[in-house]
Parts: C-alpha cells; sequence; structure tokens
C-alpha cells in the first residue's frame, strides 16, 4: 500500500507539473541551390563517411534510402551536411556507451522531481520497486551504459506501473536519440504529418534509437524544410535549437533595432512551459512598436504562432518590422543570424552555446565538401 500511494503521489503532481515540449517545426520544401554530385550519390556517400566508420554499406543504404524516403535530392551538399551532423553528434556510433550515465540520469530525475514540487527521497523510494528483471528500477539506472539501456528502463517502469505512460512518460531523461541524436518530440511530430515508412517493431520513439530511424528522421529536421539561408551554417544551428530559430533569431534582432528593445536573439518568438500563457518579452517588445507597425495586438500574437512554420516570412508582422529596421538602420536587417542559446541538459557538462556547435558542424561540412571526389 505504501509503494501504490507513493506512486499516486508523484503522479498526481507530475499531472499538475509536467512541462510541454516547445513546438517543432512541420515539415517544408526541400532548401534549393545545391550542386549534384559529379559521381553517384552512394559511392560519394561511401567517400565522405570518414574512415574509421563500420559497416559502411549498411550506413550508406540507411543515408540513400533516407534521402529517397523523403524525395530529398542527394547533392554533394546535402550528403556532406548530413555527414557532418552525424559525426558531430555521435561519431556515427549507433548507441555509444556513455561514461557516468547512471550519475547524469539521476541528476536529471532529481530535477524533474523538484520542478514537480516532489520530494527527491520519494522518487527514490518509488524507483526502488523490483523491475521485470528481479532488479530494482534504481539498480538498473545506476549502472545503464548506453542511452538506449537507460530508456527501456524507463519504458519498462512506466509499463509496470498504474497509469505509467500517462503519468510518467514525461520522466525519461532520453529526449534526443540515435546517431544524429533526433529529439524525440520532432519525430512524434514530423510522423503526425508524414508516416514513418519502415515498420515500427515497438514505437517511433524507439526506432529513433536505431540507425535507419534516427538517419531518417534527422535528415528530415535538417533538410526537409524551406528557409530563407544562404548558408548551411544556419540550418546547423537550427538542427540544434529547432527549425527557423535563426530566421526568427534574426527577426528579433530587427525588432531591436526598429525599437531599441534588448531582446536576447533565441530565435523562440512565443514562451513555453511555465510562462507559455503570458506574452514573452519579443511580443511585448512587438506591442510596443504597434502603433508604427499598424497592427494591433491580437494581429501581432496571431503572426508569432507561425513562428515554427515557413509560414511566418509570409506574414504582414514579419515584412512590416524588417521594413521598419531598414528604415530605421539605413540598411537591410540579415535574414538569419545563428540564435544566441547556451547549451542545457543531462548530458552536456561543459559551457557550449549553439554557436559553437553550428560553427563545429560547418567546418566538418566544409572539410567534407573539400574533400576529392572519388
Amino acid at each position: 500500500m505504501r509503494k501504490a500511494s507513493l506512486l499516486l503521489l508523484v503522479g498526481a503532481a507530475l499531472l499538475t507539473s509536467c512541462v510541454i515540449p516547445p513546438p517543432v517545426g512541420r515539415p517544408g520544401v526541400q532548401p534549393s541551390g545545391a550542386n549534384p554530385t559529379s559521381v553517384p550519390p552512394r559511392v560519394f556517400i561511401e567517400s565522405a563517411l570518414p574512415k574509421s566508420v563500420s559497416d559502411r554499406a549498411g550506413w550508406v543504404n540507411d543515408i540513400a534510402d533516407a534521402f529517397s524516403q523523403l524525395k530529398i535530392e542527394p547533392t554533394r551538399e546535402h550528403i556532406c551536411a548530413v555527414i557532418a551532423v552525424t559525426e558531430q553528434e555521435s561519431s556515427f556510433r549507433v548507441d555509444p556507451v556513455i561514461p557516468h550515465l547512471g550519475v547524469i540520469a539521476w541528476r536529471e530525475i532529481d530535477s524533474r522531481a523538484e520542478h514537480a514540487h516532489i520530494p527527491k527521497v520519494v522518487v527514490h523510494q518509488v524507483l526502488q520497486i523490483n523491475s521485470s528483471t528481479g532488479k530494482s528500477y534504481a539498480e538498473r539506472i545506476e549502472n545503464a551504459r548506453t542511452e538506449k539501456e537507460l530508456s527501456d528502463i524507463f519504458e519498462d517502469f512506466t509499463g509496470s506501473v498504474p497509469l505509467g505512460r500517462s503519468l510518467f512518460a514525461s520522466w525519461n531523461p532520453i529526449r534526443t536519440r540515435g546517431p544524429m541524436q533526433v529529439n524525440v518530440a520532432f519525430a512524434d511530430k514530423f510522423a503526425e504529418t508524414r508516416p514513418y515508412p519502415y515498420p515500427v517493431k515497438i514505437s517511433v520513439e524507439d526506432e529513433i534509437f536505431t540507425r535507419r530511424g534516427s538517419l531518417y528522421f534527422g535528415i528530415a529536421h535538417l533538410l526537409a524544410y524551406s528557409a530563407p539561408y544562404d548558408r548551411y551554417l544556419y540550418r546547423f544551428a537550427d538542427y540544434n535549437a529547432g527549425q527557423y530559430s535563426s530566421r526568427n533569431a534574426a527577426f528579433q534582432d530587427a525588432v531591436n533595432t526598429a525599437s531599441k528593445a534588448q531582446l536576447v536573439t533565441d530565435g523562440a518568438l512565443l514562451p513555453h512551459g511555465d510562462g507559455a500563457d503570458s506574452p514573452g518579452d519579443t511580443e511585448l517588445a512587438l506591442r510596443a512598436l504597434s502603433d508604427r507597425l499598424d497592427l494591433s495586438d491580437a494581429a501581432i500574437h496571431s503572426a508569432l504562432e507561425e513562428a515554427r512554420t515557413d509560414k511566418f516570412e509570409g506574414s504582414t508582422l514579419y515584412k512590416r518590422v524588417f521594413a521598419l529596421a531598414e528604415r530605421t538602420s539605413g540598411h537591410r536587417p540579415p535574414p538569419a543570424i545563428v540564435p544566441s542559446i547556451r547549451l542545457q541538459g543531462p548530458k552536456i557538462e561543459r559551457k557550449l552555446t549553439t554557436d559553437w556547435y553550428a560553427h563545429r558542424v560547418d567546418d566538418r561540412f566544409q572539410r567534407c565538401l573539400n574533400q576529392q571526389p572519388p
């Protein structure tokens, strides 16, 4: 009875405090302006893979098939972009061993408990329940070595306790998965608009742990949307921060120019999570400009709701902000800048930023482009 009471206590708190993930971009049109390879795409993919990669034929097949399924042309630039992101994210390891993963997991569990206003001792006691293997969930968490192992523990837990999938699903700390480290929320959203083309053994979320699934959704996140970018650098930043983040950061920069505001150019035009019900800093700055923009507060908010789609660029708000910024400064503001974001997450130990990530991937991208074709 005591364990059941603890589960109900944790579950009730979760229902009132779970954080809704930020919206993700919907799939758009493939990027244009890329040049075809001078050799067959599969030959170029194989030559672009790092020399240390094993099962090269498997990687080539899965990358090429993802391009085909997504109807994205496998140009030299597109292939190099995928190679660069995958190398940065995982060094082409499908499920690598992560040092101190148990410690990282407990830190994230404790953080979520604190956010949900649940005493850590309660959560730790709940996880002392014996799992399907005979070992407690706590013991299995402490001994987990890979992301897949840790995620499986949480799936086992949520499937075993009453209402577990409703109450505890958001507690799985592994939210990015597989060799391209695809965000689970993005994959779920993308699969709603375009059915996953491969057989699903357990779930779409579990498919992301596979090489094929991670490459499919990772390439979709990186390339399957249209954006006003003249450099792949901004796609790499978006891969880290969310689709259209570089465009939206440039929009915030234009708002700063037009209004002398001091918005953080993080690409998040509407708040999410705990502050989602109130106007954020970007919306408040735009409301202060409403007379000069000749737009109502309702029209401003309606346009901002399209901030994670390609429709935002066609909005009256977007056009008038950039026109006002150009009149104010005397020059056209850039359509994209790398968002100013400090990276946070259970697996991040150093002080890193989206700018660092985007340029790191771009360096790999340029090396891939500059290599001699086979």
